[in-house]
């Protein structure tokens, strides 16, 4: 194996790993937004409720100041994903483009390689070909 194939898979896993990263940060997010979601859903049920009785009346205001405080915090979090989502699709971007630029290069490489190789080929066959003839017409002449 040689520099470039190693430097190639190192490449790939850190674009897999920016993906793996990016897949966390969606998951930790589409939590979040459940939270939310399961908060303002909790706030109509407890509403319902507190309709029903004197004390419930009494303490929904302050449930309500700590689900709102509850509420802030998340979606506080939620744009700190949200900045780390963007840093992370940059980094991802800036791997992908690294192992595409890595890849393009190999290829090219590659290719020369190749035609270096039809080349030397061909010489060797023109060169066989050029004996051969000048065999037969050193023969024909004696």
């Amino acid at each position: 194996m040689n520099r470039t194939d190693t430097l190639l898979r190192l490449k790939r896993f850190r674009v897999d790993e920016m993906k793996r990263r990016i897949a966390a940060i969606d998951a930790m997010r589409a939590d979040l937004e459940r939270k939310l979601a399961d908060l303002d859903d909790n706030v109509a049920r407890e509403k319902q409720r507190a309709g029903d009785s004197d004390i419930g009346r009494l303490a929904f205001p302050s449930f309500l100041r700590s689900i709102e405080t509850r509420r802030e915090n998340l979606r506080t979090t939620l744009r700190e994903i949200e900045r780390e989502h963007a840093a992370a699709q940059l980094d991802l971007t800036n791997a992908f483009q690294d192992l595409k630029s890595l890849e393009v290069a190999t290829e090219q490489q590659a290719k020369r390689l190749a035609e270096m190789q039809a080349r030397r080929q061909q010489q060797r066959l023109d060169e066989m070909a050029l004996v051969r003839h000048l065999r037969k017409h050193t023969l024909r002449s004696a």
